[in-house]
């Protein structure tokens, strides 16, 4: 498997201040497919806010909420050559408010895939192992093309139409069980959402449940496949002490995701809101509304991987495991033998 050995073309965390003009966002270091935005700072709580090129600049959905996409001209109105272009709304670009986008590169316009039994429009970056699926459900099980040739190992789907949770997918899970974004609930057991099926390199497979296959709805599905010095899909046990445990990455991360499979709240890390050494402290959590929690000294982001600092069931407990998704800052020896360092 190739090394990717510059991450920031795949990927890329830019910090910004609201101004509640149009605000030209800069300094991504390429088009992006999907911006999810989120406010930092402000006391008054703001829901998550994501877009992406497949369903059009001005479309939004709530990743903490289980609302249908709704579409605003004062949010985010442009996917641009270096980052996007923001409206006046206070969502998105509240004035002197601090906000933060994590930005994916997916391939740009999208195309028909038939390799499932239902036609997709895909968006595929096969470098990254990241692609944009959206379908028209059917009402019956099926399989959409995802253009990774490579198996996903991460999935979020979300109904685009109606109201409906997003239905996530992680392979350290398996084929039985799936977990809301949108929720802090641990996972459920069900094969109505990927029929007990494993994804292959060309399609994912899905079951009976509306927010799958609703007849007439329309799907969006984020894939992910794990590739070297870019991303790393799996699981972990903590020990519930501040000592906590070192989870191996391969790489320097700069955006973690962690959901503990209890009754936890998702967490997102980045090593661009923390200070610019460690500890990382600046969390926000995926399944609420909530502004930055920076209280706690959380974990090291080392050159290979990551160490809790904290002794926080939502990340480090002894009980439960935990679910991760990580993608790199730097690998930790590119090909050209320059190694990663920590923070």
């Amino acid at each position: 498997m190739a090394q990717i050995d510059k991450p920031t073309d795949h990927f890329n965390t830019k910090l910004y201040t609201g101004n509640g003009s149009t605000n030209n966002i800069t300094g991504v270091g390429f088009k992006p497919d999907w911006v999810w935005l989120k406010h930092r700072n402000n006391p008054t709580a703001f829901n998550h806010r994501e877009y992406d090129s497949v369903r059009g600049a001005t479309k939004n959905l709530n990743p903490n909420g289980a609302d249908a996409e709704s579409t605003s001209s004062t949010e985010l109105t442009s996917f641009d050559s270096d980052g996007f272009t923001l409206g006046s709304g206070i969502a998105a670009n509240q004035n002197t408010i601090n906000h933060v986008s994590w930005n994916w590169l997916a391939g740009g316009a999208a195309s028909s895939n038939t390799d499932g039994s239902i036609t997709s429009q895909v968006s595929a970056n096969t470098t990254s192992g990241f692609s944009i699926v959206t379908w028209t459900g059917t009402g019956s099980a099926g399989t959409v093309g995802t253009g990774l040739n490579a198996v996903p190992k991460f999935i979020i789907t979300k109904k685009r139409n109606n109201v409906g949770n997003w239905n996530c997918y992680h392979a350290s899970l398996g084929n039985t069980k799936y977990i809301y974004l949108n929720s802090a609930n641990a996972s459920a057991t069900s094969s109505a959402r990927w029929n007990d099926t494993d994804p292959t390199s060309s399609v994912i497979s899905l079951g009976t449940d509306d927010n799958l296959t609703g007849n007439g709805d329309d799907i969006i599905a984020y894939c992910f496949a794990e590739k070297k010095g870019f991303s790393k899909i799996g699981k972990y046990r903590g020990n519930s002490s501040s000592d906590g445990v070192f989870v191996y990455l391969g790489f320097k991360p700069a955006m973690v995701i962690v959901k503990s499979d209890a009754s936890e709240n998702w967490e997102i890390f980045d090593n661009k809101r923390s200070n610019p050494f460690n500890a990382v402290d600046g969390v926000l959590f995926p399944n609420l509304p909530n502004a930055e929690e920076t209280s706690n000294n959380i974990c090291d982001f080392l050159s290979n991987g990551i160490k809790f600092r904290h002794s926080d069931g939502r990340h480090n407990s002894s009980a439960h495991d935990t679910l991760y998704i990580a993608f790199a800052e730097n690998p930790l020896v590119g090909t050209n033998n320059i190694p990663a360092t920590a923070r």
